[in-house]
């Protein structure tokens, strides 16, 4: 009698196990999806607005510098967007915003950046706002870029300047995910900020890679070496995550684009930043997904 109760309870017993396995599963996959949901996005975009977004100097006759800029951030809001219309009601305060360093002396475009400053909270996060934020991002960064080529003004890229004294207080917040989209050819020169240390600089231009002279096969080696790199800006920026895009390095040295992003990747890790990439200036349409991926946290 004994064994017999013992054939019929451990079968018993095995479903009940797997059972529980299985619902224990699905519990902590709908738990992590409802936190992914509802986690606050704080995404910032930086726009270098240096002569590389210049028709002259740049031209590109598959399509122009500023034109991929205008794609990708229209991918960046629609990912954005997105984001707001998973989210309950009541569980959306998000934000983002469009930043430049230096600020543009074209009075219009500052004005126009100030309105691309949006917050969404519970209060106005009506289904008309929410629809409207991808034709505003669309139409006034289309603006931006415009008035910027027609100025034909180009004071710069202050990357280095933007890390060292802005990024903590403007691009980062307490209890957000906190994202910054970076829209650069990967260069960074400004006259009022042009600081060496060694061989480490806080601006990277193609003459200063030809003068390192880390345009040979052995670049690797005398780079690591010889300690050349960005200043490290001395801030723990452990909770920002930062997608840089549109390297579009030299022709002249074809270790160049290796380069670049060797800089890129030795700062943005001196600075504690975890989650990051460095993607090629590339047509919008083959950049879409990996922007959404990005900012979704999709592998």
């Amino acid at each position: 009698m004994k064994n017999t109760l013992l054939k019929i309870s451990m079968p018993l017993l095995l479903v009940l196990f797997f059972s529980c396995k299985n619902e224990a599963k699905t519990e902590s996959k709908e738990t992590s999806t409802k936190s992914s949901v509802s986690e606050n996005y704080n995404i910032s975009i930086l726009v270098d607005l240096s002569d590389r977004i210049s028709l002259k100097k740049n031209p590109n006759p598959t399509m122009e510098i500023y034109q991929r800029d205008l794609g990708y951030i229209k991918s960046v809001s629609e990912a954005f967007t997105d984001h707001l219309k998973s989210k309950r009601m009541r569980q959306i305060d998000d934000k983002m915003q469009l930043f430049f360093n230096p600020e543009p002396e074209n009075p219009e475009i500052n004005s126009i950046s100030k309105e691309l400053r949006i917050t969404v909270n519970k209060d106005n996060a009506s289904k008309k706002f929410l629809n409207s934020i991808n034709d505003t991002y669309s139409s006034k960064t289309s603006k931006i870029y415009e008035s910027a080529i027609k100025d034909d003004k180009y004071i710069g890229s202050d990357i280095w300047n933007f890390f060292d004294s802005k990024v903590q207080d403007q691009c980062i917040d307490k209890d957000f995910r906190n994202i910054l989209i970076i829209l650069t050819d990967g260069y960074m020169f400004y006259e009022g900020t042009q600081i060496k240390d060694g061989n480490l600089s806080s601006y990277l231009t193609p003459q200063l890679i030809k003068q390192n002279g880390l345009n040979t096969n052995n670049w690797q080696k005398r780079f690591d070496e010889e300690n050349f790199g960005f200043i490290k800006v001395d801030t723990d920026l452990s909770n920002l995550e930062v997608l840089v895009l549109g390297i579009n390095p030299s022709k002249n040295n074809p270790f160049e684009e290796k380069v670049i992003k060797a800089y890129w990747t030795k700062w943005l890790s001196e600075m504690k930043i975890k989650h990051f990439e460095i993607k090629n200036a590339d047509l919008p349409s083959n950049m879409d997904k990996i922007i959404k991926d990005f900012i979704s946290e999709k592998e």
